[in-house]
């Protein structure tokens, strides 16, 4: 029994003998009352008609002639449910009021699981495979701190499952060794020759995929800040052609600074006619945008993976932002406009003042990087 919000519900798992008969592995359902004696009431009188029911079921299965005795699996850890199932436990007493987020991480860390180890009974799960599936994401793009967070949804998840359900397995995903590392500080600028390299491989597969690469190479973007793009937000027609960074119902901005105005040159602005011509949403990437929730991460996942053997070790999706800064630099453009193209915060006061430069003036140093 489980009370929210001042009710109560009934809760309970369904035997493993009886599932072929649901679509879940337990039982759950409000009480209607605020009531802890009725509860109560209730939930033994439901207990009580359900054992009734459940043996009725098990007696027409029976060689009355050959009657055994029937085996008792509810202390055995083979009694743990499928980690789906586990996923939609999790989220119906843990969901409530939280975030769209919060269900899209549970669901995204469920959906690596099963890519890589299947849905299987949550006793399954070896510390082996555990280990496999951290190599798997390490191996797939998602920095050590992502990888973490993807295991501590896991670990929540079955931990709350096997407390819930008293079962006596263990959660062989709570002792997973992880490298001590810092990704951030691993992240290096892609030299100009590799950049334009995998521009070029860019223009030559020609999909969504490698637009939205092309148009972080020349901008300095996000990966966050292109994937949550509307379609609305760039703007071709304009005098100097451009995007603008705003914040959108899928997708937050960083900080206030992120606001901005970028103007589109070179790789960039290929890849935003692309989208503009190819444009059948208003979102600007759709294959990672549903319009509820960006998906920066699958996207980095994908990207990194693919730049992978283009680009020096060490180097992922972000490091064209550090590119960014970098070739600005090497054109003598002031700090001032860097900041702004590349939406960082500045710690100069003065500079949080006025409308910025113009998109005219940024453009021009935009125009010499791709000329340098």
């Amino acid at each position: 029994m489980l009370c929210r919000d001042g009710v109560y519900y009934f809760v309970r798992r369904i035997p493993v003998d009886m599932q072929q008969h649901y679509d879940k592995c337990r039982l759950y359902f409000s009480l209607r009352t605020q009531s802890k004696a009725r509860a109560v009431r209730a939930a033994q009188s439901i207990t009580q008609r359900l054992d009734d029911y459940w043996m009725g079921v098990r007696l027409q299965k029976l060689d009355i002639p050959k009657l055994s005795v029937i085996p008792d699996w509810s202390d055995r850890a083979d009694n743990a449910p499928l980690l789906s199932d586990a996923v939609e436990f999790y989220l119906e007493l843990k969901g409530h009021g939280r975030s769209k987020t919060f269900f899209r991480g549970a669901n995204r860390a469920k959906e690596y699981v099963v890519q890589v180890l299947g849905d299987r009974l949550i006793s399954a799960y070896s510390s082996s495979d555990a280990g496999k599936f951290r190599d798997w994401l390490l191996d797939k793009g998602l920095t050590v701190v992502s990888t973490k967070r993807v295991f501590a949804t896991i670990k929540s998840i079955i931990n709350l499952t096997i407390s819930e359900h008293g079962l006596s397995c263990s959660n062989n995903f709570s002792r997973t060794f992880m490298p001590d590392r810092d990704d951030v500080k691993q992240r290096k600028p892609i030299p100009i020759d590799q950049i334009k390299k995998v521009q070029q491989r860019c223009y030559e597969l020609d999909d969504e995929p490698r637009w939205l690469l092309a148009l972080i190479s020349d901008t300095g973007l996000r990966l966050s800040e292109a994937v949550g793009l509307a379609v609305s937000d760039i703007k071709l027609d304009a005098s100097t052609p451009h995007i603008i960074v705003q914040p959108q119902p899928w997708r937050s901005l960083k900080t206030k600074s992120s606001h901005r105005k970028v103007p589109l040159v070179g790789a960039s602005l290929w890849a935003a006619k692309k989208v503009i011509h190819n444009s059948n949403t208003p979102f600007a990437f759709p294959r990672y945008n549903d319009g509820e929730l960006a998906n920066a991460n699958s996207a980095s996942a994908t990207l990194n993976k693919w730049i992978k053997p283009l680009v020096s070790e060490g180097c992922v999706v972000h490091s064209f932002r550090h590119s960014m800064r970098d070739r600005l630099r090497a054109v003598e453009c002031p700090k001032e406009i860097i900041d702004q193209i590349g939406g960082w915060s500045s710690s100069d006061v003065g500079e949080r003042y006025g409308e910025g430069f113009s998109l005219d003036n940024i453009d021009k140093w935009l125009i010499k990087i791709i000329k340098s």
